[in-house]
């Protein structure tokens, strides 16, 4: 667009008194254009919020758009993220902020800001009466801007949020904020992640836990953060009560520091969520954690994803969940704190080395647990043997709604396991089974299944080889399902004549809303199929074609289903051989279509003049059907 183009909103602004959201990401207007939009600003009373992000705007734009959030008394929202305003146009927002009474949202992520401007924001925030969420991540602030804004939250009883990530703060920042802490009361949410605070820092934090009454969210990922640390941490966790969610992704706890956490655990009677992915910890971790879970009360998910947790560490987590019984909806039971039992809803063991011994653990366990919701399985080594074990678990189970195993080796035995389980399952409604090496004879089998199904409503098969075999039975067992809404083929190899059975599919079946062919074969022909039913199909929203084999010829059948389709709002077709002819075709369909509000191309497609009249029919579209 540029500041040619910013200069014409800016004048449309003006005198407009209905538009409240504004995004022009992207869109290299830099310090002119933000120049354009800063003076309309003092003019324009309807606009709440105002994306500028990623624009090239340097500190003269801030400058600008400083003053004119001295004047405006509608704006709420400003985003200026991936710009490069840098110290000095911290200094001119920090300004106009001290002025401001209505800004309550400042997104100032990655542009070049460091401790100088840490103090001007910080000083400003002394003054301010509004601003609630800062966001100042991925800047150079270090353990001087850290202390800078931690002199404001001593006595800021405003701010609800500050994101802080990727700060190269270190302990001595950490001591700053901590002691910052025991002060505030106000403050719900720090994110402290991707910094160097280490052990000690994280000393510091624990010790303010323990008398902080505000703070529910803590992320404190990718810290250097060890087992002394977690220990610091563990204590404070037995005496804080009101941190909810504590994120420690990617540090080194090990196993010793899982110990920690698990001990503090048992006495712990607020924190929900616990992230501990990608923190070397083994079975001997997995079994502390898992005791603690015996006794919690209030936990609901535990992230252990890309830990080396083998079938040791998940028969110890099994043995938890047998325990685990507070009604069917756990997540329900402790929102309104009623029961003193364990409540795990989410369990994420992706990314481990569970095998088949670990999968029947856990199975054994599913048969009794009666609150577990969603189990994340996938890239382990789960093989046919495992997945029999759970689905002997999936016939019994009357809770768990999402089952994740991507990336197993269950092949086409272990889907004809799953298929006889959801025979008899009545709760599953996601089942997530992509790079299986199912074949199209296993995809005949689940296709049976689907035939009877009452619950399942999403199927994720993507990668499994089922060409056009595999559709077919896939395509025929749907036309009589009544609960599948959403299904993904994508890397299938599927070609025209799997098409031919999937559009012959969406002329019957009346509740399929997504379906998803990324990255098979399907060239004009198959295109023409699928458009056709598309002429009379009236459920399906969202079609994925991306990387596909559809020309101009296809985008001719694409584009004329949608001046007769009136329910698919999202069309992919990125990575095709689609060029000017095609687009026009696309472009002249618009004209008529109502429906269509996202439309996803290839950047080389979008060299073309048809782009901008592609571009306006969709902005109409999304305006019209706005809720």
């Amino acid at each position: 667009m540029g500041d040619v183009g910013a200069q014409y909103f800016a004048n449309a602004l003006r005198h407009n008194m209905t538009l409240t959201q504004l995004d022009l990401g992207f869109n290299q207007i830099g310090d002119a254009g933000g120049e354009y939009l800063a003076d309309a600003l003092r003019h324009n009373t309807a606009l709440t919020i105002l994306y500028l992000y990623d624009n090239q705007i340097e500190h003269v734009g801030a400058k600008h758009l400083g003053n004119a959030l001295r004047h405006n008394r509608t704006l709420t929202t400003l985003n200026l993220r991936d710009n490069q305003i840098g110290d000095l146009g911290a200094q001119h927002l920090g300004d106009a902020l001290r002025h401001n009474t209505t800004l309550t949202t400042l997104h100032l992520f990655y542009n070049q800001i460091g401790d100088v401007g840490a103090q001007h924001l910080a000083d400003a925030l002394q003054h301010n009466t509004t601003l609630t969420t800062l966001y100042l991540g991925w800047k150079e602030i270090g353990d001087v801007g850290a202390q800078h804004l931690a002199n404001v939250l001593r006595n800021n009883t405003i701010l609800t949020k500050l994101i802080l990530g990727f700060n190269e703060i270190g302990d001595v920042g950490a001591q700053y904020l901590a002691d910052a802490l025991r002060h505030n009361t106000t403050l719900t949410q720090l994110d402290l992640g991707h910094n160097r605070i280490g052990d000690a820092g994280a000393e510091y934090l624990a010790d303010a836990l323990r008398h902080n009454t505000a703070l529910t969210i803590l992320y404190l990922y990718d810290n250097q953060i060890e087992h002394v640390g977690a220990k610091h941490l563990g204590n404070a966790l037995r005496h804080n009560r009101t941190l909810t969610t504590l994120n420690l992704r990617d540090n080194q706890i090990g196993d010793l520091g899982a110990q920690h956490l698990g001990d503090a655990l048992r006495h712990n009677t607020t924190l929900t969520t616990l992230h501990l992915f990608y923190n070397q910890i083994g079975d001997v971790g997995a079994q502390h954690l898992a005791d603690a879970l015996q006794h919690n009360t209030t936990f609901t998910t535990l992230d252990l994803r890309e830990n080396p947790v083998g079938d040791v560490g998940a028969q110890h987590l099994a043995n938890v969940l047998r325990n685990n019984t507070i009604g069917d909806i756990g997540a329900q039971y402790f929102a309104n704190a009623l029961r003193h039992n364990t409540t795990l809803t989410t369990l994420n063991l992706g990314y481990n080395q569970i095998g088949d011994a670990g999968a029947e653990y856990l199975a054994v366990a599913l048969g009794h647990n009666t609150t577990l919701t969603t189990l994340h399985f996938y890239h382990n080594q789960i093989g046919n043997i495992g997945v029999k074990h759970l689905g002997i678990a999936l016939r019994h189970n009357r809770t768990l709604t999402k089952l994740d195993l991507g990336y197993s080796k269950i092949g086409d035995v272990g889907a004809q396991y799953l298929a006889d389980a959801l025979r008899h399952n009545t709760a599953l409604t996601t089942l997530l089974l992509g790079w299986n090496k199912i074949g199209d004879v296993e995809a005949q089998h689940l296709g049976d299944v689907l035939r009877n199904t009452t619950t399942l409503t999403t199927l994720d098969l993507r990668s499994n080889e089922i060409g056009d075999v595999g559709a077919q039975h896939l395509a025929d067992a749907l036309r009589h399902t009544t609960t599948l809404t959403t299904l993904v083929l994508g890397f299938n190899e599927i070609e025209d004549v799997g098409a031919q059975h999937l559009g012959a599919l969406l002329r019957h079946n009346r509740t399929l809303t997504t379906l998803n062919l990324d990255f098979n074969r399907i060239g004009d022909v198959g295109i023409q199929y699928l458009a056709d039913a598309l002429r009379y199909n009236t459920t399906l929203t969202t079609l994925c074609l991306w990387r596909n084999y559809i020309e101009d010829v296809g985008a001719q059948h694409l584009a004329n289903a949608l001046r007769h389709n009136t329910t698919l709002t999202t069309l992919d077709f990125r990575d095709n051989q689609i060029g000017h002819v095609g687009l026009q075709y696309f472009a002249d369909a618009l004209r008529d279509n109502m429906t269509l509000t996202e439309l996803h191309m290839t950047e080389r497609v979008m060299i073309y003049g048809d782009l901008g009249k592609i571009k306006q029919f969709v902005r109409r579209n999304q305006q019209r059907n706005k809720p």
